[in-house]
């Protein structure tokens, strides 16, 4: 038998490398100077980052819940800006 991959081998780049690369995509569209096929091809590696950065971002987020949980804490999730869903209709 051999070795176990990593847990994480789906996702060989680190959320920073992606956010670097995708500001550099967004740089080089802003910029205007691109013939349509190429600002189509970032546009697209631009998406598929967008793809890969949320999964990595929920991967992270079930990690945090799985700590919480394990420490004795509640695992829950709450919105970063403050707002809060009380059941409320309106």
């Amino acid at each position: 038998m051999g070795t176990k991959p990593p847990s994480d081998q789906n996702d060989p780049v680190r959320f920073d490398d992606i956010l670097a690369r995708l500001r550099a995509l967004v740089e080089r569209l802003e910029s205007g100077n691109l013939a349509l096929e190429d600002g189509l091809r970032y546009f697209e590696e631009g998406m598929e980052l967008c793809r890969q950065g949320a999964t990595v971002l929920d991967k992270a987020e079930k990690r945090v819940e799985i700590l919480l949980s394990a420490a004795g804490g509640e695992a829950r999730t709450e919105p970063l800006d403050g707002e809060e869903d009380q059941g409320e209709s309106k």
